[in-house]
């Protein structure tokens, strides 16, 4: 019940975030994808460095 509740409040507040805060929250999304893509870049030149 309870993670239920967490999960819907979440979603109110992402909701609410992007409606009154739209560039912040392109400005968050660009971060969190700039840095995952960072993260696939190091799992990839890892593995390159581990097989050559």
């Amino acid at each position: 019940m309870v993670k239920k509740i967490l999960t819907w409040g979440g979603l109110a507040f992402v909701i609410f975030y992007i409606a009154y805060n739209p560039a912040s929250a392109a400005d968050v999304m660009k971060s969190l994808g700039g840095t995952l893509r960072d993260i696939g870049q190091g799992f990839g030149d890892f593995f390159t460095n581990l097989v050559a």
